[in-house]
């Protein structure tokens, strides 16, 4: 059903309480990672419950102001609202349009497409944002991986 390592109890069952999580960190450069359009973020397969969120290492800069949103093709909002990229600095959580140092986890949104972030209105010219997929497999070929 999955490729992921976890840890299981003395029966051999998966211990998976906030669920099992990949990440993909992106350093922002405005010609490259930065640019404006879609990039696939996690490759999904089957159906999945995730909780998503983004850690911000280094504030995002940008010379205009460059939006965020991250979801699925034909609802690129779908899993976190569209944010003025500045406004995620260095030690925030991004689950919705005010990062903050401390954060409450979304609820689980069931996904059975790729998690695309999505640049909008100019490029990200700088920073570094990673982000977390808290993930369970609810079809028998349920997984996620970083893109």
């Amino acid at each position: 059903m999955t490729d992921q390592f976890f840890q299981r109890d003395a029966n051999h069952v998966p211990i998976v309480n906030l669920g099992l999580m990949a990440s993909k960190a992106i350093t922002y450069v405005a010609g490259t990672t930065g640019a404006t359009g879609a990039t696939t973020l996690f490759t999904v397969t089957g159906v999945v419950g995730v909780r998503i969120f983004g850690y911000c290492g280094t504030d995002l800069t940008s010379g205009g102001a460059a939006t965020l949103e991250v979801g699925i093709a034909g609802n690129t909002a779908a899993l976190l609202a569209q944010t003025t990229a500045t406004g995620i600095d260095a030690g925030e959580f991004w689950i919705d349009t005010g990062p903050a140092t401390i954060e409450l986890l979304p609820a689980i949104s069931l996904v059975g497409a790729d998690i695309i972030q999505t640049i909008g209105t100019t490029t990200v010219s700088g920073g570094v944002l990673t982000y977390y997929c808290l993930w369970n497999p609810i079809s028998s070929d349920g997984n996620v991986v970083a893109a």
